[in-house]
């Protein structure tokens, strides 16, 4: 797939490793990577370029300050195909994961692949290895969509992120394969009062037909950076293994936000810690500017056809006192769960056919929060 019909070009990568620095692509090219082509990134700090953090984050989520470029960068670009024969992009992470643990790093780790403020851009057919932090990360951007793919790194790295769609809308994941040491897929918006500022969501994501694994964190998760809001979200099909968290929503005070129109179903989960997990005191702030009154909602979130075996906890839904998580709907669950069933504060929703039975929480019609009953 390329845009070669609005007079685009092609950077046609051959078989071989090519050693690189970070580069940045052009508005109506196609990236196309030769099976038996490796891009590699270099492990050297001074050939990526270092710039300023991002506006709804305010600083680097590893430190404050600075970060290091992406590997392969887009900026406010139009139709852009990053593809191939199955090649290969291999960010050599080995380094940057020890410079992050040793505490030596100077600048946040860079991603493999970035899109700020793009429109029309596809990722596609590749194969995505040791990412410094994100594989994929899209901000700003719109009409995304990302296709066959696979991304991987250690199950020890730290905080590696497979795909982050981030304040980001009309988005598509699908047919991909991804195993990352903390998440696989990540959707955020933004962080504390800088997200509430920059004030741009993350919405309509569809997400299908796709095999996840996540070993310190979550196949699946939302948040905890949400503050621009996370909503209409469809995530169906979906193969979850060997992860400590299967499905996760994080948020915290001072957040504000909102989680929102979430609906997962036709969901497989084998070796996973605990199924589902809803926390409403995850993360830690940019600074100390947040405001604690800043609120998220978590809401309308729908769960069916959900399926579990080797499950160590079923669900731990811990909301907010002062926002509680209402509408939490699950239907046709069935966990076989080896240790504790259900944990479960600050929420309120409905359930029907789950096993094992649901907290009270979840048994419930409350209308005070406005909850139907599935």
């Amino acid at each position: 797939m390329s845009f070669a019909d609005k007079g685009g070009a092609q950077l046609y990568v051959p078989p071989g490793k090519w050693l690189t620095g970070s580069f940045s692509l052009t508005s109506h090219l196609t990236l196309f990577l030769e099976n038996g082509a490796v891009i590699v990134a270099s492990q050297d700090p001074s050939h990526w370029e270092v710039v300023d953090p991002l506006p709804s984050y305010g600083r680097g989520i590893d430190l404050p300050g600075k970060r290091y470029k992406s590997l392969i960068n887009g900026h406010m670009l139009h139709d852009v195909v990053v593809t191939g024969d199955n090649g290969t992009i291999d960010g050599q992470g080995l380094v940057w994961w020890d410079r992050f643990t040793s505490h030596s790093l100077k600048y946040n780790r860079p991603h493999l692949v970035e899109f700020i403020s793009s429109e029309n851009v596809i990722v596609s057919n590749l194969t995505f290895l040791n990412a410094p932090a994100y594989s994929i990360h899209s901000i700003y951007s719109s009409h995304v969509y990302i296709h066959k793919i696979s991304a991987h790194s250690s199950p020890h790295s730290p905080y590696t992120i497979g795909i982050v769609p981030d304040s980001s809308d009309n988005v598509c994941i699908q047919n991909s394969t991804i195993n990352m040491g903390y998440d696989a897929i990540s959707l955020k918006s933004g962080w504390d009062e800088y997200g509430i500022a920059y004030s741009r969501p993350t919405e309509n994501v569809h997400i299908r037909n796709v095999c996840l694994g996540a070993a310190s964190g979550s196949s699946i998760s939302f948040g905890s950076e949400m503050s621009g809001g996370i909503s209409d979200v469809v995530l169906e099909n979906a193969l979850i293994h060997n992860s400590l968290t299967g499905i996760a929503f994080r948020t915290t005070k001072g957040r504000g936000g909102y989680i929102k129109e979430i609906d997962i179903s036709n969901v497989d989960m084998s070796r996973i810690g605990t199924a589902i997990v809803a926390n409403g005191s995850f993360g830690s702030h940019p600074d100390d500017e947040y405001d604690a009154n800043d609120l998220p909602l978590v809401t309308h979130i729908r769960l069916n056809n959900i399926s579990g075996v080797d499950i160590g906890v079923a669900g731990k839904l811990f909301g907010i006192k002062e926002s509680p998580f209402s509408s939490v709907a699950l239907s046709n669950v069935s966990l076989s769960c080896s240790t504790v069933s259900w944990q479960c504060s600050n929420v309120y929703g409905s359930s029907k056919s789950v096993i094992p039975e649901p907290c009270p929480e979840l048994k419930r019609v409350d209308n005070a929060y406005g909850i139907a009953a599935v």
